[in-house]
């Protein structure tokens, strides 16, 4: 399914690639927001380097997507921010951390503040990136020279770096804990910053999303499990940036359904992905691809400070104007929603009928995706059929 859901936003995306980026030329005077960026490409050997804005100004709105929802910003304007920063890079082996260069890197991730820079590149900028796990970016080139200023480090992610007998774990659940920002926890991990020493190493901004992800989900959930059930049927929804999502919270242990409808984005057919756990986490990485974890990590997040737990089933539309943006349009957008003041149902049917007259969809076409939420409709109607 993995497959075919990034053969479908692919063919979205191809339509983007004639927008307008940030046009440089072999050298750049401005800021970091800061920001950083490790490819996959060649693993274990990847491109690594920093986003830079061509701008004296403060640049940190162009990657605090904490931020974005707060502020209302739309979903052109976070184009506009990605599509100024320019990406630098050098290609660095996943263990090389020892150089300066890489240093310069550490030091951005754990900046409290934008920092002003400089560049050289081999060539002119070019291109742009579109992606359904990270974040746009503007043109990009291999760094010939690169300079930043002296920089502050927030001092919880300094705390971590230098705790080097620290598991890479424990140092993003304190992170979290601390109210650090899941993008600043993120793109500390994916450099280097955090673990024990001789563990410590690059690790890809996409993969590094869903590592911090996970990490923190699973920590969450070694709580949740053992608090109380919720005794109503709660819908939590919030609607930004072109996606409707509604949170069905069920009164039983730990269980989640994660289902996304795609409706004709850009003339390209309406799709539903699908993917779901019973009460332990997924062993195979999920067939939805990021969004699945970053999801289960926000829901779990609120769970954990409400002291409950529940079975959790979560339906997403994405309208026909929607562009993928990274993960954290997921991420975001449900911290809103399970924020937000609940709906609560007596029964299941209830909350089911209420959902569906906000959806485009219907409840039955999600339930044909799905594998959890057709298994409890049935156990529920099994368990009223026996009751009478």
């Amino acid at each position: 399914m993995i497959q075919s859901k990034y053969a479908y936003l692919k063919k979205i995306t191809q339509q983007l690639y004639n927008m307008k980026t940030t046009k440089v030329d072999k050298e750049l005077e401005g800021t970091t927001p800061p920001s950083v960026f490790i490819g996959t490409y060649n693993y274990p050997k990847v491109f690594a380097g920093p986003l830079l804005s061509p701008s004296f100004e403060d640049s940190s709105i162009m990657d605090q997507p904490e931020q974005w929802l707060n502020t209302n910003t739309t979903q052109q304007e976070i184009i506009n921010y990605r599509l100024s920063l320019v990406r630098g890079k050098q290609t660095i082996a996943i263990k090389d951390l020892e150089n300066n260069y890489i240093e310069k890197l550490q030091e951005i991730s754990m900046a409290s503040k934008y920092i002003q820079s400089e560049a050289q590149f081999n060539k002119k900028p070019n291109g742009m990136t579109f992606s359904t796990e990270t974040a746009p970016h503007g043109p990009s080139a291999i760094l010939k020279k690169f300079d930043i200023d002296n920089v502050k480090w927030d001092h919880q992610l300094e705390k971590t770096y230098y705790d080097t007998d620290l598991k890479a774990a424990d140092a993003v659940e304190i992170l979290h804990k601390k109210d650090v920002p899941f993008s600043q926890i993120q793109k500390a991990f994916s450099v280097g910053t955090m673990g024990e020493k001789k563990n410590r190493k690059l690790v890809p901004t996409r993969w590094s999303i869903t590592a911090v992800d996970t990490t923190i989900a699973n920590k969450l959930l070694d709580n949740v499990k053992y608090y109380p059930t919720v005794d109503t049927y709660k819908v939590y929804e919030y609607t930004g940036l072109n996606n409707y999502y509604a949170i069905l919270l069920i009164p039983t242990p730990w269980q989640y359904e994660w289902m996304e409808a795609f409706l004709d984005v850009k003339g390209k057919g309406t799709m539903i992905f699908t993917d779901y756990e019973n009460n332990k986490p997924k062993k195979e990485y999920s067939r939805v691809g990021g969004c699945y974890y970053t999801a289960k990590m926000a829901i779990l997040e609120q769970l954990e400070k409400d002291k409950k737990q529940a079975g959790c089933i979560v339906f997403r539309e994405a309208n026909e104007n929607y562009i993928p943006l990274g993960v954290f349009n997921v991420r975001e957008n449900i911290r809103h929603a399970m924020q937000s003041e609940a709906r609560e149902f007596e029964s299941m049917q209830q909350a089911l009928d209420y959902i569906e007259t906000k959806l485009q969809l219907t409840v039955a076409d999600f339930r044909r995706a799905g594998d959890l939420l057709d298994d409890v409709i049935k156990h529920r109607q099994t368990t009223l059929d026996q009751f009478f």
